[in-house]
Parts: C-alpha cells; structure tokens; sequence
C-alpha cells in the first residue's frame, strides 16, 4: 500500500515539475522578444516565482518518491527499461537547471539567445516526456 501511495504522490509531483518545463521556456519566448523595462522586470518576477515555487519543489519531490519507490522495490532496477527511465529522468534534471541558467541571464539583463531558440528548447521536455511515459507503461523487455 505504501508503494501506490508513493507512486500516487510521484505521479502528481511529476505532472507539476512538467507544467513548469512546458511553461516556463514559453515565458522565455516572450521575455526575449520583450523590450521594455516593466515587462522585462514582470517577466523576471514570473518566471523566479514559477522556477523557485513550483518547479524546484516539484522536481525534489519527483526524486525523492521515486528513490523512495526503488528503495520498496528494487526488483526495478533489475528492468532494463528502468535504467533509460532513470538516465531520462537524470537529463531532465540537467535540462531543469539549464532553464535556471537561462533565468540567471534574463535576470540580469545577459540574454542573448533569441525567442526562435527559446521556441525550440521548449519543446525539449515533451520528448522526454513520450519517452517516459512509454517506458512506464510498456516497459519494453529489449
């Protein structure tokens, strides 16, 4: 029963951690085709608060249930679809603080990539996102 509650609490954590992936670039678009102060300084807000609040904690609980999750069964680690799960799972960390990289930049007035970049990186997050979810579901025997 603790392993569906953790599950349940991984699951929901995840969909949070990607609404702030698929959002935030998103704000980057239109940060960097902004050009005034006040919609620079509105971005800026949003995008900490979003990143910071929402996306941090969510990505430290997605961690957290699923090391939790291994720990009760490790049977899982034995799945060879568990391992490009995890290595997935582990670029998209890297691709998470890659968005606070960009988010240092924009707060100091450093960008200098251009929206069509941001536009591009944005949709990063849903390629992992098909390929986690398959491997969950299908969890392929290779």
């Amino acid at each position: 029963m603790t392993y569906l509650w953790l599950k349940a609490l991984h699951i929901i954590a995840v969909i949070c951690w990607f609404a702030g992936l698929f959002y935030l670039p998103r704000l980057f678009v239109y940060h960097a085709s902004s050009d005034d102060q006040v919609s620079h300084e509105r971005f800026c807000i949003m995008e900490r608060k979003l990143y910071r609040g929402i996306m941090h904690p969510s990505m430290v609980a997605t961690v957290i249930f699923a090391v939790s999750m291994l720990y009760i069964n490790p049977a899982l680690l034995k799945m060879p679809w568990m391992h490009i799960k995890i290595t997935l799972g582990c670029l998209l960390i890297v691709y998470h603080f890659s968005l606070g990289m960009f988010l240092k930049r924009f707060a100091t007035q450093a960008n200098s990539k251009s929206h069509v970049f941001y536009r591009w990186y944005n949709e990063l997050p849903v390629i992992f996102l098909l390929a986690i979810v398959f491997l969950a579901i299908l969890k392929p025997s290779f």
